[in-house]
C-alpha cells in the first residue's frame, strides 16, 4: 500500500549522474564501485556538502561483484565519506535505486537521519562469469584433499562441458522467460502495433537528442574520467542521432520470430552508469539554509504475476499513489516513466486509459486516465539515455525534479516496472526555486 508522510518531510536537494554509456564502451574497464565513488564525489563537490555531514548512504545495484558486495559502503569510503557513516546496498531489479531513494525517505521521515545520499551504480560490461556447479563443488572439496590420488578422484564424473564457463542468465528465474518475450506478449495483449512502438522509440531518441543539444541534460550530468587517459566523458552515448523511422522499421524481431514486434531499436540497451541524489529532512534543510527543490510525498511498490504481467507494474502503482494524494493524472505536470521497451510503455498507457482494465484489475469504476504525451519523458528516457539497472531510478527522480523547475510545474510522477513482476510509483511536489 502507499506510504505517505507520517512524520517529517523528506526533500530532494540535488542530484547528478555520470553520462550513461553502452556496455562495453566508455566504462568497459571500470567496476560498479569505480562509478559509484565517482558519482558520490561529484555530488559532494557540486553541493558543497562536507562529507562528514552525510549520515547514511544507500545505493542500488543488480549485477553484484562479490569483491564489492556492499558497493554502497565501498563507494562511500572511496569518495571520502567518513568511515563512521553507515552505508548499505539494495537490489530490486530495475527499481533498485528507486528503493534506495525511498529507503532514504523512510530514514529521514522517522528521524533516523537528517542528511543522506541515495543512488545506484551498475556495470553490465563485466558481468560475473562462473565455473559450473560440478566444478565449483569439487573446488570446495579440494580443500580436504591431501594426496595426488585425492585430487585425481575429484575429476571423476566431470564431463568436458562442465569445464565451460557459466554465463549469467537473462531469463526470469521464476518463469524461464526472457523479458523481451514478455514485452512482446504484453504489446500484443494491448493491441500495440509494431509501427506505434517504432514511432515511440524514435520519439525517445529525438527528445533526448534535443535535450542534450540545448543543454537541458547538462544540469544532471557530471563528467567521468577513466584511466589511463583520464579524458572526460561528458555525454550519454546511447542516444542515436542517426536513427529514423525507416531504419527502425527494417529491424527484425529481437525475441519472438517471425511475428514479434519488439526489436533491438525499441528495447533499452545494456548500459553502464551511476547516479546519486542528496536528500534531507525539510526542517533540517531550512535550519541550515539549504534550499530544497522538491518534497518526496507518497510512494508505493506493487507486484503482479511475473508470467502474465511482468512489465505492467506502473499501471497498478500509479493509481495507488494518485489516490493516496487525492490527485488525478490531470493534476500531474511532469511524468517520468521508465522505458524498458517501447511496447511496455505504450501498454501501460493503454491500461491506464482503459475502463475494462480498471474494472477487472484495479476494482475501479472508470479508467485512471489518459497521459498527455507532452508531459511524458520530454528529455528522452531509458530507450535513448540508457538503462544501468541499479542507477535508472535515481535518474528518473532527478530528471523529474529538474523538469518541474524548468517547466514551472507543481507535481511530478515517477514510475517504473521491474523484473520479477514488480513496480513502483513516487509523487514529488516542487519547492520554490
Amino acid at each position: 500500500m502507499p506510504v505517505s508522510s507520517p512524520g517529517r518531510t523528506a526533500v530532494f536537494v540535488d542530484g547528478c549522474r555520470l553520462p550513461f554509456q553502452r556496455a562495453g564502451t566508455g566504462y568497459a574497464d571500470l567496476m560498479a564501485y569505480d562509478m559509484g565513488r565517482m558519482v558520490l564525489r561529484h555530488l559532494l563537490t557540486r553541493t558543497g556538502l562536507p562529507p562528514d555531514r552525510v549520515e547514511r548512504v544507500v545505493m542500488g545495484t543488480v549485477v553484484q561483484d562479490v569483491n564489492t558486495s556492499n558497493v554502497a559502503r565501498e563507494s562511500a569510503l572511496a569518495a571520502g565519506i567518513p568511515n563512521r557513516v553507515p552505508a548499505f546496498t539494495v537490489t530490486m531489479a530495475c527499481i533498485s535505486s528507486n528503493q534506495a531513494v525511498t529507503s532514504g525517505v523512510d530514514l529521514l521521515r522517522t528521524g533516523q537521519a537528517d542528511v543522506m545520499i541515495a543512488g545506484g551504480t551498475e556495470t553490465l560490461s563485466d558481468p560475473p562469469v562462473r565455473l559450473k556447479r560440478p566444478v565449483r563443488k569439487r573446488l570446495f572439496q579440494a580443500r580436504k584433499a591431501k594426496s595426488t590420488g585425492d585430487y585425481l578422484d575429484l575429476l571423476d564424473g566431470l564431463s568436458p562441458g562442465d569445464l565451460l564457463p557459466e554465463t549469467p542468465a537473462i531469463a526470469e528465474f521464476s518463469t524461464g522467460e526472457v523479458m523481451g518475450e514478455s514485452a512482446d506478449r504484453l504489446a500484443a495483449m494491448f493491441g500495440i502495433s509494431r509501427e506505434d512502438q517504432d514511432r515511440y522509440a524514435l520519439r525517445s531518441h529525438e527528445k533526448a537528442a534535443a535535450a542534450r543539444d540545448d543543454g537541458r541534460l547538462d544540469e544532471e550530468l557530471a563528467p567521468a574520467t577513466v584511466p589511463p587517459a583520464f579524458d572526460p566523458i561528458t555525454t550519454d552515448n546511447v542516444i542515436r542521432d542517426d536513427t529514423s523511422l525507416e531504419q527502425l522499421r527494417d529491424l527484425p524481431p529481437a525475441f519472438v520470430e517471425p511475428f514479434g514486434t519488439i526489436t533491438a531499436g525499441s528495447s533499452s540497451a545494456l548500459t553502464d552508469g551511476a547516479s546519486a541524489t542528496l536528500l534531507m529532512a525539510e526542517e533540517v534543510a531550512e535550519a541550515e539554509g539549504v534550499a530544497p527543490r522538491a518534497a518526496l510525498r507518497t510512494y508505493t511498490y506493487v507486484a503482479q504475476d511475473p508470467e502474465t504481467e511482468l512489465l505492467l507494474g506502473p499501471a497498478y502503482a500509479i493509481p495507488e499513489v494518485l489516490d493516496e494524494a487525492g490527485l488525478t493524472l490531470d493534476d500531474i505536470d511532469v511524468i517520468e516513466l521508465h522505458e524498458a521497451f517501447a511496447g511496455q510503455v505504450l501498454a501501460v498507457l493503454e491500461a491506464l486509459r482503459s475502463d475494462t482494465f480498471a474494472a477487472e484489475h484495479l476494482n475501479r469504476t472508470e479508467a485512471v486516465g489518459a497521459v498527455e504525451m507532452d508531459r511524458l519523458n520530454t528529455r528522452g528516457g531509458s530507450l535513448s539515455l540508457g538503462h544501468p539497472f541499479g542507477a535508472t531510478g535515481a535518474r528518473l527522480v532527478m530528471s523529474a525534479v529538474n523538469r518541474l523547475h524548468d517547466e514551472d510545474g507543481r507535481w511530478a510522477l515517477v514510475s517504473a516496472c521491474a523484473a520479477g513482476g514488480q513496480g513502483h510509483a513516487l509523487l514529488l511536489e516542487r519547492r520554490p526555486s
